[in-house]
């Protein structure tokens, strides 16, 4: 998986563009200003560079490398104080476990685990938050399997409400919950119709 995602992030521009998810950009006014947010899987960089330019101090991780990379220059093509809030990290979810209580936010936004460690996965995240701190959720839903604008084609790694609130169950405090038809317009990997799940919960 690792070689796979080094692969498609090698490629000239970015795959899923440079601007923020549009959930993250709607619900971003609910954090704490200035906030310590963690964004996994979060590829080439655009949500946590974008989190950064807000005045967050922002932890990106991800298992690719050259997506990593690819996010330290968007950063720093922003601008000194911009590169100075962004922090990476190179992680397996499967198996790396974030500092208790640390975080003001985690953002996820389309990271697509399989059964085998999701639910572990997203509870250790759970639990990196500070009381108080919020979960930013946006996945693909498995009718996502019915349209073309991204996604895995495995149903196993696409997510529903009520997976999510059984992962999240007993940690955090759902605040939106929603399986929902969008437009994706994410650079050349998300593009047009599509069917996301997305979550909001708080610790």
């Amino acid at each position: 998986m690792q070689d796979f995602w080094n692969q498609r992030y090698a490629e000239p521009g970015y795959k899923y563009g440079t601007e923020p998810n549009a959930f993250l950009r709607e619900t971003a006014s609910r954090l704490s200003p200035a906030g310590q947010v963690l964004v996994p899987g979060d590829g080439e960089g655009r949500n946590s560079v974008w989190l950064a330019a807000q005045g967050h101090q922002v932890l990106a991780v991800d298992l690719a490398e050259v997506g990593l990379a690819k996010a330290r220059q968007l950063a720093l093509a922003q601008g000194a104080e911009v590169s100075a809030r962004l922090r990476t990290q190179r992680v397996d979810l499967s198996e790396w476990a974030p500092p208790v209580g640390q975080f003001d936010a985690v953002v996820l936004t389309y990271v697509h685990l399989p059964s085998s460690f999701r639910a572990e996965a997203h509870r250790r995240l759970a639990m990196a938050l500070k009381q108080g701190g919020l979960l930013i959720l946006e996945a693909f839903h498995p009718s996502q399997l019915d349209c073309s604008s991204g996604g895995p084609k495995d149903v196993d790694m696409l997510y529903t409400l009520t997976q999510l609130r059984a992962d999240f169950g007993g940690i955090l405090r759902e605040l939106q919950g929603h399986e929902t038809e969008v437009v994706l317009n994410e650079g050349p990997g998300h593009q047009g119709p599509g069917f996301v799940t997305r979550w909001l919960g708080q610790r």
